[in-house]
């Protein structure tokens, strides 16, 4: 017995060596690289893939985006018995009015990339305020931007030389906006109503004659063609990120302090001409407020 079973640990002892014995690899088995754990062979940042930036919020807000505006109610012409032409100026440094220079997307960036890709028609201001001109793509690219000719001297010739800079728009520049709308009453609701009809960007620019500092309308939008583009727009709101305010609404609700400049009238002269003072400006231009709302008032008794 013990001879059996000594003879059969030797044996288990021999046919078990060669399981513990190393094998040998050749160089194409043996790996080139040492990978650190964790580290998966399909990471993004390890392969030459276009970069996708993260969602910086905690939600896809697509709501503005997929937004649709809702058609102007029809108007019958024997129901307007009374209407008044408006023009007033939105000034963006008013607190209120922050939205519109906000530096992330101000409006004039929104209305300036719309026009000139062909979703938005602006009108000349050199044919007026009624939106009878459009403007043409070579004076558009100039006003956004574009190459300048400028002579310089040559330090070391003395002569003059023409060097190209590049002209780009700064969106901070425009400080006011002028509005044109149409109050009227109508009679079949009894009630009044208002209706924006065009936005004009206004810049300063300096005369060469008499050097000083003018204010002009880069252009016109007409305003019920830009509703949607409009609609699909972010605006700040003020205490609520999650607000979902588009500057259709910024427009159509009012969220936004103005002042009237001119009311259609006989001469078609403005209220801030420079024969009159800062204050009488402005009394006239709250004497065209109250006029507008004591109309409705006094069609109604009590």
């Amino acid at each position: 017995m013990k001879f059996t079973h000594a003879l059969a640990t030797l044996l288990l002892i021999t046919c078990s060596a060669p399981a513990f014995a190393q094998v040998p690899t050749t160089e194409e088995e043996q790996p080139s690289t040492f990978t650190l754990p964790g580290v998966a062979e399909d990471n993004p940042l390890m392969q030459d893939e276009e970069f996708v930036a993260p969602l910086n919020d905690i939600i896809e807000n697509t709501s503005i985006r997929e937004r649709r505006v809702l058609a102007y109610e029809n108007l019958r012409e024997a129901d307007i018995m009374w209407k008044k032409r408006i023009w007033r100026v939105i000034d963006v440094n008013e607190k209120i009015n922050l939205p519109f220079q906000n530096p992330e997307r101000p409006l004039i960036s929104i209305l300036l990339e719309a026009a000139q890709s062909g979703d938005l028609r602006v009108f000349d201001p050199i044919g007026g305020d009624n939106f009878s001109m459009l403007m043409d793509d070579k004076t558009l690219t100039s006003m956004a931007g574009g190459v300048d000719s400028v002579r310089v001297m040559n330090p070391e010739t003395y002569e003059e030389e023409i060097v190209l800079e590049e002209r780009i728009f700064d969106p901070s520049s425009v400080l006011r906006y002028r509005i044109q709308e149409m109050w009227f009453f109508d009679k079949e609701s009894s009630t009044m109503k208002v209706r924006i009809l065009g936005i004009a960007p206004m810049i300063q620019e300096t005369t060469e004659s008499s050097a000083r500092t003018i204010e002009r309308p880069m252009f016109w939008v007409y305003y019920p063609e830009a509703r949607q583009l409009l609609a699909n727009e972010s605006a700040f709101a003020y205490g609520n990120d999650a607000a979902n305010r588009s500057w259709e609404d910024v427009f159509e609700y009012r969220f936004f302090n103005s002042y009237i400049t001119k009311a259609s009238n006989v001469l078609d002269q403005r209220i801030d001409r420079p024969e009159r003072s800062g204050r009488e400006q402005l009394r006239e231009s709250e004497r065209i407020k109250q006029e507008i709302f004591n109309y409705e008032q006094d069609l109604w008794s009590y």
